[in-house]
Order: structure tokens, then C-alpha cells, then sequence
């Protein structure tokens, strides 16, 4: 049995990343999120939800006790102070494996006018970002980033993967992908440990994304 702990519960991708989790009866998932109705229907044998707060780190260190993965689905203009707390609360608890999404160009890892469109459309977004990735590479963490190229809703799982130190591909991935390999990482803890991954659906090489 995987016991997963899903923070920020009720984003897109966490959704996505829920119905596949739900589909292996050896996974246990804890939902973690600020208001708990949005993801009741989902409440089971199998899930347990609960309303918290991610900067609050005596609830959330709670929620941690008896889990094997912590997947942190967190956005907002306090994402540091996000991280630094999922960092303090996993110690705590004893938890090592941490997923985290974040969002690509942290690193200014991407190449041409592609890269230079991105820098300029997401601006400090992206400071605020590296800044909580930062914190997670600094830690003693078993973590593993993900940096997804610009996200779209298409239902399809096409998806390839950059290191850190890797010029990042393409333009875009479907919210679809991105939860497929959030529920692989979970399943196979040893994988892409300490790594940040660029990911984007292969072929997707542009200037901007297809749909701008």
C-alpha cells in the first residue's frame, strides 16, 4: 500500500493526478486542501480529505504522520513561505519524498525566443518560483520538480522529460501528462530523486505556444 499525501487538493492537475491514483486499489490517498467541499466527492475508504492550510505546519505536520509520499500541488504569491513549511513539517514527521510542481524557465533553462517570450510573460512569477524550488534543493529532501511547459486540457499523456542542468523542449504539455508522471514518481520513489524535470510533449518546438 502507497499512502500519498496531496497538497492543494483541488487544482487541475491534482484532480487529473487523483482519478489515476483512485484507479490502483494499493494506493491510500490524504487530500489536503483550504476548503475540503471542493473535493468531497471524492471522500472514500480509499481517501481522506482534510481543510488546512499549507502555511499552517502543526496541521500539516499532522496530515504527514504515516505517509510514504507527499505530493505538494501549491501556487500563490507566498509559494516560499509554502515550501519553506512542507520543508519544516516533513522533518517532523520523518518524511523524505517530496513532489513538487513548479514551473519551467526557473532557471532561465529556456533556450531562443521561446525562453525570452516566457521570461517576459511570466516576469517575477518566476523569481518567486526558483525561489521555493531553492529552498527544496537546499533541503535534505528526496525531492523531485517538476517544470511543465505551458499547460493545456488536452486529453492525452505525450510527454518527455529534461534534467536540471538540460536546455528545456518544447512549448507545451497537457495538465493529463504532468499527472501521469506525478503518479509515477509516487509509485516509484527512487526514481528522479533530487532532480528537477522540464517536461513537455515531444514535437512542440515554437516560438510561443501553438494556441498565442
Amino acid at each position: 500500500m502507497t499512502k500519498v499525501l496531496i497538497l492543494g487538493a483541488a487544482g487541475q492537475i491534482a484532480r487529473l493526478a487523483e482519478q489515476q491514483f483512485l484507479a490502483d486499489s494499493q494506493v491510500e490517498l490524504t487530500l489536503y486542501l483550504r476548503n475540503s467541499q471542493r473535493v468531497a466527492d471524492l471522500k472514500s475508504d480509499q481517501v481522506q480529505i482534510i481543510d488546512g492550510d499549507t502555511t499552517d505546519a502543526a496541521k500539516l505536520t499532522k496530515a504527514m504522520q504515516g505517509q510514504d509520499v507527499v505530493y505538494a500541488n501549491l501556487a500563490g504569491q507566498n509559494i516560499k513561505v509554502q515550501a519553506e513549511t512542507v520543508l519544516k513539517a516533513m522533518h517532523t514527521a520523518g518524511l523524505k519524498r517530496l513532489i513538487w510542481i513548479s514551473t519551467l524557465g526557473i532557471y532561465d533553462e529556456v533556450p531562443g525566443k521561446f525562453g525570452e517570450w516566457n521570461n517576459a510573460t511570466l516576469g517575477s512569477y518566476l523569481t518567486r518560483y526558483y525561489s521555493a524550488a531553492e529552498v527544496l534543493e537546499n533541503s535534505d529532501l528526496d525531492y523531485t520538480i517538476i517544470r511543465p511547459a505551458w499547460l493545456t486540457n488536452k486529453d492525452e499523456i505525450d510527454y518527455e522529460t529534461t534534467s536540471r542542468h538540460d536546455a528545456f523542449k518544447g512549448t507545451e504539455v497537457s495538465r493529463k501528462s504532468i499527472a501521469a508522471l506525478v503518479v509515477k514518481l509516487a509509485k516509484n520513489p527512487s526514481e528522479s530523486v533530487r532532480d528537477s524535470l522540464g517536461v513537455n510533449k515531444p514535437n512542440t518546438d515554437g516560438d510561443k505556444p501553438a494556441w498565442y
